[in-house]
């Protein structure tokens, strides 16, 4: 088993300030470098924001400013929200960095000089929303098949990639690798696309249309296409801003998260340029699904986005966290709705979590100096082995979740303890125990397991509610490091 774990997010398009959809993938992959952190794995955790592209381009004119300051009015606001809710990168990459562009280009080079990059006339229908050609028959009525805008019929010479080369290869390695695209849903639909002919992939834009993008080293009269940019972000971080001088150390990518609108960019255009450019494909693209409010698509006409900032103005960075992960199954739909973000938050958070640390911690302090007392073996009974049981299998089940990208399974797992615990503490009754000298034996192995499970709890939950653990940590007097 390897001991690294390389993480990334898509990098964010600066066409508008960050929603709830990039708060949920970069929490996600928050979580997953934390936890593999705590076990010790040497983490890459890459997010940032992909600058390029026509729509850049346009936002930029219609704001009379140019495609680089309106990029870097954006980018604090990325920035400031990962802040925000402690999300953990160890890099934030920009596809307008110096060093990224010239490793965009050195890879091009590599491409044209394998004639694996070649130009041709074309003419297709063109959507300026999504950036990219469609043809014939993937148009109806006129319209975008991915997002349902109109499209504009553009013939113009451009450079292919020979995407259509390695058609056969990428069916063969997904067939072989059945966790190479997740959850299985997706990887039905990305094997559905692959029964058509795969086409050529037109990489470059004419300046004349397009000059926001990087130049092609070899037409300056170019730009290459804005994913062929984007994508390239993956390896091009691992060069300039890993922790390390083996420039693919890391390489390849552990999971890269992805929402499932650009499933197909990732499965299949990236796949087959990472074939092209002779490296080893990623080991995971999971694709999770999108959040609707209250039953409706999010929108600014129906005035329904929901701003992370100001859920965590009102409820605090780590309900948001909980309730992201908790609540849909990771890879399906979601729906948000403030009742169901102020139940849990009420009941799972506030009632069970916060009442098992305030009752345990204060039992502690007053019948026990605030010291976790030595357990008496002989005092043990059904109920104590029950939890310590439940404790000492909490780790395992949470690795095998997380491993699967079962972020709700693995919450559901630790609050299966959370409430065991509460229950403990009822049964129990320490405060009885400590009424009566004849039960201080029995009252310290009661405070002992108490004591154990909010330390089992404490790491536990880190990954997902960092600010929490650090709380109990600190009123625990824990000395273990996290990280």
């Amino acid at each position: 088993m390897s001991n690294k774990f390389y993480v990334t997010t898509p990098i964010y398009y600066v066409n508008d300030i960050p929603h709830i959809g990039h708060a949920y993938t970069t929490i996600a992959a928050d979580v997953l470098a934390r936890f593999y952190r705590t076990r010790g794995y040497e983490v890459f955790f890459l997010t940032g924001l992909d600058e390029h592209g026509q729509k850049v381009q346009q936002a930029a004119s219609k704001a009379g400013i140019d495609p680089q300051t309106h990029c870097d009015r954006l980018m604090p606001a990325f920035k400031n929200l990962w802040a925000t809710l402690n999300i953990s990168q160890d890099a934030f990459i920009r596809t307008t960095d110096k060093s990224h562009q010239a490793i965009v280009q050195r890879y091009l080079q590599g491409l044209y000089d394998k004639d694996l990059i070649y130009q041709a006339e074309y003419t297709g229908w063109y959507c300026t929303f999504d950036e990219r050609f469609w043809t014939e028959k993937d148009v109806e009525n006129g319209q975008c098949p991915d997002c349902r805008r109109p499209v504009e019929q553009v013939s113009e010479r451009n450079y292919f990639f020979r995407m259509s080369r390695y058609q056969q290869p990428l069916i063969d390695h997904i067939k072989s690798h059945p966790g190479f695209i997740r959850p299985e849903s997706r990887r039905n639909e990305v094997m559905g696309f692959l029964q058509k002919p795969l086409e050529d992939l037109s990489i470059s834009r004419p300046k004349s249309r397009l000059s926001w993008g990087v130049e092609l080293p070899f037409d300056r009269d170019c730009v290459t296409y804005v994913w062929f940019d984007a994508l390239v972000n993956y390896l091009s971080a691992l060069e300039y801003l890993a922790p390390t001088t083996d420039a693919l150390k890391f390489w390849p990518a552990s999971v890269h998260l992805v929402g499932k609108d650009i499933l197909t960019t990732h499965a299949v255009y990236w796949s087959t340029m990472l074939m092209g450019m002779e490296r080893p494909l990623p080991e995971s693209i999971f694709a999770h699904g999108w959040w609707t409010v209250d039953g409706e698509k999010m929108s600014k006409s129906r005035g329904n986005v929901v701003d992370p900032n100001a859920m965590v103005e009102q409820f605090g960075v780590d309900a948001f966290r909980y309730f992201l992960l908790r609540e849909v199954p990771f890879g399906q739909d979601g729906d948000f709705s403030h009742s169901a973000f102020e139940g849990r938050y009420n009941a799972e958070l506030a009632n069970d979590l916060g009442n098992l640390v305030s009752r345990s911690l204060t039992m502690l302090g007053n019948f026990s100096n605030g010291r976790v007392p030595t357990m008496d073996q002989k005092s043990q009974t059904d109920l104590d082995r029950e939890l310590a049981k439940t404790a000492s299998d909490l780790f395992p089940a949470i690795n095998r979740h997380l491993g699967n990208l079962e972020f709700n399974r693995a919450l559901e797992t630790i609050w299966g303890l959370v409430q065991l615990a509460n229950q403990y503490i009822d049964k129990t009754a320490p405060w009885t125990l400590a009424k009566d000298p004849a039960q201080d034996a029995r009252l310290k192995t009661v405070l002992f397991h108490l004591a154990e499970v909010l330390r089992f709890l404490t790491l536990a939950v880190y990954p997902f509610i960092p600010n929490t653990a650090e709380a109990m940590r600190s009123r625990l007097g824990l000395t273990v490091s996290f990280d």
